[in-house]
């Protein structure tokens, strides 16, 4: 197998010309334009069309000091949906400021709480000016409108965070448009998935044993990817998401942060993956699979980046896919976030 640095850039797709003015357009042609179309929504979220309902906050309660839970009523998702905030000391709705914010994305099998329970980022965050943003993200949900067979609709992530979340932290709780983002697991991958897809949005984005090449040792025509949503969600389809790698290739291309590597040049980039082997914070008594893999695509995403000249911080160590070796990496890197958004 080739190595990461060794492996093809994607190829550009041409692009096909619309038809001449005075020209009847043949049905091949509107087809043409019609997947362009598409591919172009897919790859910009930024322009497609608004929705035309509004999420609102229906529910706001205090958990613990400087812990909030929102309850957000929200379309994209036809539910209502969580959000955990940890804001900074004197922080207030009615402040004539705005604070930077921090998101944190969990994993595939976690939720909203996932950082407040097993780690210490109340603490490590008490003494900076940043609102912490938690969302909930669903049970693999990939943090991703999903496909759904060709049908879309809910569950609609992506829009639910990037969209509607945004828009409420910035008019009703005092976020500032100066971000940055971090996330383990599943949110290791919803973090470069947001960074490259809606790029500029965030000035740092740290990884964590994230799955940063979706389509590593996919072979076309192999029904499985190596990796896929059911990997940490045994039962879950995971053709809902993105469909079948192959018939629905574009798809996946679009969400896959090796093939969005060039669209992170400028944003501050930290990846970090155990070689599943036990490590100093302990583990299972044999290679961990799930954090073997995650280094393997960590360092095929690392390749693509140093082959596109896109700096990059790596930390490679012995270490499991568990929470213990996750807080460790938040702390290595939560300086260099911190600072990247002033806070």
């Amino acid at each position: 197998m080739r190595s990461p640095a060794e492996r093809p850039v994607p190829p550009h797709r041409p692009v096909r010309k619309a038809p001449a003015l005075g020209r009847r357009a043949t049905p091949t042609s509107l087809v043409g334009c019609f997947v362009l179309l598409v591919s172009y929504l897919l790859a910009f979220p930024a322009a497609r069309p608004a929705m035309a309902a509004q999420a609102t906050v229906v529910a706001e309660t205090t958990v613990a000091s400087r812990t909030i839970d929102l309850t957000i009523q929200s379309p994209a998702m036809n539910a209502q949906e969580k959000v955990r905030l940890l804001v900074p000391n004197g922080w207030s709705k009615t402040s004539s400021r705005t604070w930077p914010t921090l998101w944190l994305l969990h994993g595939g099998a976690d939720d909203y709480t996932a950082w407040t329970r097993e780690t210490d980022v109340a603490s490590l965050t008490a003494s900076s000016n940043v609102i912490v943003v938690m969302p909930e993200a669903g049970r693999c949900g990939n943090y991703s409108d999903w496909w759904n067979y060709g049908n879309g609709g809910p569950p609609a992530w992506e829009t639910f965070h990037m969209t509607e979340l945004r828009q409420i932290l910035e008019s009703r709780y005092r976020a500032s448009t100066v971000r940055a983002i971090a996330g383990n697991s599943m949110g290791g991958l919803g973090t470069m998935e947001y960074a490259a897809r809606f790029r500029g949005s965030f000035r740092m984005a740290a990884a964590f044993s994230g799955y940063l090449d979706t389509l590593l040792n996919h072979k076309p025509g192999d029904d499985s990817t190596g990796w896929g949503p059911s990997f940490t969600c045994p039962g879950t389809d995971w053709r809902r998401v993105w469909g079948d790698p192959d018939d629905q290739a574009s798809i996946w291309h679009a969400h896959n942060p090796y093939d969005l590597a060039d669209r992170l040049a400028g944003t501050k980039l930290w990846v970090a993956a155990g070689n599943g082997k036990t490590g100093p914070l302990g583990g299972l008594p044999f290679t961990d699979p799930v954090e073997s893999a995650a280094n393997d695509n960590a360092r095929a995403f690392v390749g693509r980046l140093n082959a596109l000249g896109i700096p990059v911080t790596t930390r490679y160590y012995d270490g499991q896919h568990s929470w213990p070796y996750w807080q460790r990496e938040l702390h290595n890197a939560y300086p260099a976030l911190r600072a990247s958004i002033g806070a």
